[in-house]
């Protein structure tokens, strides 16, 4: 089940972020990327970001924590981490499914890790930009277009 990061989730979502980056994007990386990802990763780090802001959500089986997604300002993906035991089982689909649900803007943003534009490419996001890198993270600026409603005055009767 999808819901909402409660304060009690903080220390696992953590725990999920760092186990699913250190198998995956860090290798990577400079210690400087590595040592910004775990400041942004830490509990305390969640704890920081919640706010009106910031939807933070968790794929929650049974108690335990397998994913974490985060959705800032309503139109940027700022985090998707599902702990590798878990990966290819559906769980990052339905995280990122529920975020872009709640995105309010006419595009939803991301700066893919390079391990994960494949994954964001086969979910609609595109390329937007050249490769960057910020505080030692390396990452791919990527966009997805979000349809528009249809106006119900425009709409054929």
């Amino acid at each position: 089940m999808i819901r909402a990061l409660r304060d009690t989730d903080l220390h696992a979502a953590s725990a999920v972020c760092m186990r699913a980056f250190l198998s995956t994007v860090a290798p990577s990386l400079s210690s400087i990327g590595v040592d910004t990802f775990r400041t942004i990763a830490a509990a305390d780090g969640f704890a920081q970001r919640t706010g009106p802001d910031s939807l933070q959500l968790v794929y929650d089986d049974a108690g335990v924590i397998k994913g974490v997604g985060e959705l800032k300002q309503r139109r940027h993906v700022a985090m998707l981490f599902v702990d590798p035991a878990c990966q290819r089982q559906g769980v990052g689909e339905a995280l990122l499914a529920a975020l872009i649900a709640q995105a309010h803007d006419d595009g939803v943003t991301v700066n893919a890790s390079l391990p994960s534009v494949a994954f964001y490419q086969r979910h609609g996001f595109t390329c937007s930009g050249e490769v960057g890198e910020s505080a030692g993270l390396i990452y791919q600026p990527m966009v997805r277009d979000m349809p528009h409603a249809v106006d119900d005055a425009s709409a054929p009767s």
